[in-house]
Parts: C-alpha cells; structure tokens; sequence
C-alpha cells in the first residue's frame, strides 16, 4: 500500500473514530440522556421503534447505544477489532438512519443517501482495507 493510501485510511480511521467515540461520551456524560426522543420521532418501521421505547427495554437500548458508540470509537481510533467492530458500527447507523428516514428524504438535504449512510459505508471500507493494521494495533490485537 502506498504512503498516501495510508495517510489517508489512518486518517479516515481515526478521525471517524473521533467522532464516534465523542458521540458516546457525550452520551455517557449527559444526565439523563435518552434514546427516547429519537425513538418517539421515527418515520420509518414505527412499530419496531416505538416497541424499542418501552419501559422494559429503553434502558437497555441506552446502555448498549451509549457503550456501542464509546466502543466503536476506541475500537477506530487504537485499530483494534476492526473486522468486528466495524460491520457492528456500521448496522448500527443504519438504526438511526431509518427512524429519520422520511422515504426519499432522510432529511431537509439529502436525497436517499445521508450521513449515517456515509458512516456506514466508510466502516464497512475499514473493515474490508483492514485499517486496524495501518499504524494501528491491529496486526497485534485483532
């Protein structure tokens, strides 16, 4: 792989991983934070999602959401379980792009295709590339 492939997958690596784990934390750090608005606010697969909101299994869907995001985060920005992180982090925007999903329209400035796509995609391409190995602890710890 050239230099600048790999300046370019480690920065994409990190910097999504950044963002990710910032997501989490925040999350993590917020009194009273909630999946619950997002979930209250879904346009798509209504009944699956208002089924998320229920009393029994919201805190659950909190912890794995605030975890999952804190994680996938760490697991980027060290390059470690990329192949398994990875797909996760990707399924896992694919869950908040359909709430928000308003079929063709994810939101007011996007056609079909918005950020959590993007996101998905680029998880998907670390995973394939095997990012974790590129000035990451990958090759060492998965």
């Amino acid at each position: 792989m050239a230099q600048f492939q790999k300046i370019s997958l480690f920065l994409l690596r990190v910097s999504l991983g950044w963002l990710i784990f910032y997501a989490g934390i925040d999350a993590l750090t917020t009194p009273g934070w909630s999946a619950a608005g997002y979930l209250k606010g879904a346009k798509t697969f209504v009944g699956f999602y208002q089924w998320l909101l229920q009393p029994s299994i919201l805190p659950t869907i909190n912890f794995v959401n605030e975890w999952a995001l804190t994680l996938l985060g760490v697991s980027l920005i060290l390059g470690v379980f990329i192949k398994f992180s990875a797909p996760l982090g990707a399924l896992l925007m694919l869950l908040y792009y359909f709430p928000i999903l308003q079929f063709p329209y994810p939101s007011a400035h996007s056609f079909i295709v918005d950020e959590h796509i993007i996101y998905a995609v680029a998880l998907l391409v670390l995973a394939s590339l095997r990012s974790g190995d590129v000035w990451g602890l990958g090759k060492k710890f998965g």
